[in-house]
């Protein structure tokens, strides 16, 4: 096992586990159960990646916004403008912080939830596998 790619490991693993014979067991259904156990691992991963990539890129949107605004009102605050309009001004920018928040944890939410749903489909048909592999032979 000089490699370290991980398709010539899972190789020299399934060629070290198909030697031996257990009676009762089919090597290659375990095996190949294992592989779509690392296949949705990956894609797992793979998810929750964009999920997170799509979370930053989104937090570096709000706050490239919030500074457009930030510096919009002070460029008001150092004109003429009136109290009233500066404390509309600073509540409309609070609700539109409030909204992006909003958006960000809706964002997160979406990306551990595609993540779950990958593992929890593995998981159901990990179980259906199972099933059938103690199902006596007919």
């Amino acid at each position: 096992m000089e490699s370290t790619n991980p398709n010539s490991l899972f190789a020299e693993y399934i060629k070290l586990i198909k030697q031996f014979k257990l009676p009762g067991i089919d090597v290659s259904t375990v095996l190949e159960s294992r592989r779509k156990d690392i296949e949705a691992l990956a894609a797992a991963n793979t998810t929750a990646l964009t999920g997170m990539q799509s979370l930053g890129q989104k937090q570096m949107e709000i706050l490239s916004a919030t500074m457009t605004r930030l510096q919009s009102l002070v460029a008001q605050q150092s004109g003429a403008q009136s109290k009233p309009a500066a404390g509309e001004a600073m509540q409309q920018a609070l609700h539109k912080a409030l909204a992006d928040i909003q958006e960000l944890a809706e964002t997160a939410y979406r990306a551990q939830a595609d993540s779950y749903a990958v593992i929890s489909k593995r998981v159901a048909e990990n179980v259906e596998e199972l099933k059938a592999l103690l199902q006596p032979a007919r």
